[in-house]
């Protein structure tokens, strides 16, 4: 008896110290169960709550509480992993025993018996290995665990961090990306089949083997049945379902330009940008970001069939940005005509010439100081002489048509784009005064020189949308707005953008320049942007020798930005110009918006203070800073005049 005694004794000694030797070693890995930070996928949205893409480093992983976990799920669980979760104290001892008889009679590991606490500590601080050391530790950690969390706690922590295979790291991700669907929209036999995944993840991915992944879900279901948890009906109808499984990619990107776009401005202020599990909340509808990646391909195309040589179209692409008129909320982004071939974004990177499309905002400065859409220009030809580098060289500008007008209407040169008519504007008014009034309207990097009359600095297509909101939204300058809050995971606002508007100039100023824009689209170079029904108003823009080709053109909704040029910037094919190129793909664009959306407003408001009158029998539009000229003949338009 003494003996056996201190056989007894001698073995608590060395099972206490051999237990406190391993806790030595492992205590602190508990830790980070107990205090769980696990990395979590960011998320973009669009302004209607759709998905646009996932951003993540290394694990996909969308959060759920156990609150949000619904009982069916939870079941399943345990029917399939660990019956006695809630009764045992994170080991059961019974499994133990009869997995340790069927290793002993198999002379290897067969059976591990592990409960749902230990699986956790498994998968997240200890290697997969089998071996007694491991288990010991399991064992030790499963123990702390339980006397530190609920039932509740642990099993939130194994839902969200076991991985379920096709790169879903917790059950809330693998329901969104197998089943496009929330946990608690889940059938029974969806749940089955996300329970079943754990045991072995990419044997049983249901989008590479559904045979194997439906056979193990079964078995869920038919433990449930055994244990009494579901009934008859819900038995055979689990049995007999075979669910929908989408085979997705992880990031579910939608609009590539965006995200990156996103990333780029928001990766230095927010270190844990990828993984913090944000819900970013942008101002893009996917509607318009879905057409007008649509509208550029097919512009793109259309100048790649038109070419005569593979030169003409080498490293030809193009870019489109759709703003809100009112509130400068970016609803498209397109940085380019194919993101896989190249992911530089052409519309917020690359700083391209406006050429003509920059001349609306030379004749608004016009009509702001006086001026009147019927105020006579001299479009004739000048030589310019200038000195570069100690040598005397000469400027002699050209229309594009090559011809000259004589003395024509202020409307009439815009409408039809005469460079010489603009760049004696220019010199009328003075080029200072120019300069200064355009520094006004915010732009920056302007040349002090002639060459400003077209357009010859560089911006972006999403700067200028912004400059083109004078415009569209009566003279007030809206400055675009891609992001319009961040909430971290606690669903605090870290970041958020309001709307930021400028008043530059009067409504009445504003619409003077919009009737002439209108008439770019109705008979001028922007023709072919038109679209029956819907009032357009907008600008052409090409560059010498066909390096760019733009056209800025809006609703009385919407505006959009198109351009397309070389990366390299060599010259497209000669006849590439703003109202053949990128016109249309606007065209394109409203038109097939106006469709789906019959509703939209399709006239422009005329705000008070806008004066209508007859001018050599055509009706014109005035304000009491652009007034009509003295004519004595010519009636005012009473039903139309508007104080």
């Amino acid at each position: 008896m003494k003996y056996i005694f201190s056989f007894f004794a001698a073995l608590v000694i060395v099972t206490a110290a051999t237990v406190y030797y391993y806790y030595e070693q492992i205590k602190h890995q508990a830790d980070f169960i107990i205090d769980y930070h696990p990395k979590l996928t960011t998320r973009i949205y669009d302004r209607n709550g759709d998905l646009i893409a996932n951003l993540f480093e290394e694990e996909n992983r969308i959060y759920v509480r156990y609150e949000d976990i619904p009982p069916k799920v939870i079941e399943a669980l345990l029917a399939i992993e660990d019956t006695l979760f809630f009764e045992h104290r994170g080991i059961n001892f019974d499994a133990i025993f009869r997995a340790i008889i069927k290793d002993i009679k198999a002379g290897r590991f067969v059976e591990g018996a592990s409960t749902l606490t230990q699986q956790l500590i498994k998968n997240t601080v200890l290697s997969r290995e089998k071996k007694i050391e491991r288990k010991i530790k399991e064992i030790i950690l499963a123990l702390k665990l339980e006397s530190m969390l609920s039932k509740e706690e642990i099993l939130e922590r194994y839902l969200n961090q076991i991985y379920f295979g096709h790169g879903y790291y917790g059950i809330r991700t693998a329901a969104l990306g197998y089943f496009h669907k929330d946990l608690e929209d889940l059938t029974l036999k969806e749940a089955a089949i996300l329970v079943g995944l754990p045991r072995a993840p990419s044997y049983y991915d249901p989008t590479k083997n559904l045979e194997a992944s439906l056979e193990r879900a079964n078995r869920v279901v038919s433990r449930m049945h055994r244990l009494g948890w579901i009934d008859d009906a819900e038995f055979t109808a689990a049995i007999k379902e075979i669910p929908i499984v989408y085979d997705d990619t992880l990031t579910k990107n939608r609009a590539p330009y965006v995200v990156d776009e996103i990333v780029r401005r928001f990766s230095k202020k927010i270190e844990d940008l990828k993984s913090g599990g944000y819900s970013i909340y942008t101002t893009i509808d996917l509607e318009f970001q879905d057409l007008a990646k649509k509208v550029l391909k097919e512009g793109y195309e259309a100048i790649v069939k038109r070419a005569d040589k593979p030169e003409q179209i080498d490293t030809l692409n193009g870019a489109m940005v759709v703003l809100e008129n009112g509130s400068g909320d970016v609803l498209a982004l397109v940085g380019g005509v194919d993101y896989k071939q190249s992911s530089f974004s052409r519309a917020t990177q690359s700083k391209r010439q406006p050429g003509s499309a920059f001349k609306p905002f030379i004749y608004q400065v016009a009509l702001n100081m006086g001026y009147s859409t019927v105020s006579l220009i001299p479009d004739v030809a000048r030589t310019y002489e200038f000195e570069d580098s100690d040598e005397i060289k000469k400027w002699r500008p050209k229309n594009y048509e090559r011809d000259f007008k004589g003395l024509v209407t202020l409307r009439e040169a815009l409408v039809h784009s005469r460079n010489l008519a603009t760049i004696n504007l220019v010199n009328e008014i003075g080029l200072v005064n120019v300069y200064r009034r355009l520094k006004r309207f915010g732009f920056e990097n302007l040349p002090m020189d002639l060459s400003l009359s077209l357009g010859s600095m560089g911006i972006s297509p999403y700067e200028f949308a912004g400059f083109y909101t004078m415009f569209s939204n009566y003279g007030t300058k809206m400055k675009p707005r891609l992001v319009l809050a961040i909430r971290d995971f606690s669903d605090r606002t870290v970041f958020e953008q309001p709307m930021e508007a400028e008043v530059l100039f009067e409504p009445k100023q504003a619409y003077l320049m919009i009737d002439i824009l209108k008439d770019v689209v109705k008979r001028g170079t922007g023709r072919r942007a038109g679209v029956p029904g819907l009032e357009i108003a907008g600008k052409t823009g090409t560059t010498n020798n066909n390096v760019d080709a733009w056209f800025c053109g809006f609703s009385p909704e919407y505006e959009a930005i198109v351009w397309f040029g070389k990366d390299d910037n060599t010259p497209m094919r000669k006849k590439e110009a703003g109202g053949r190129a990128a016109a249309p793909v606007v065209g394109a664009f409203f038109s097939e918006l106006f469709k789906r959306h019959p509703e939209m407003k399709r006239s422009f408001e005329v705000p008070e203070g806008v004066i209508f009158r007859y001018y050599n029998g055509k009706k014109e539009v005035f304000t009491d800073i652009s007034k009509p000229p003295v004519v004595k003949e010519e009636p005012v338009l009473e039903d139309q005049l508007i104080f």
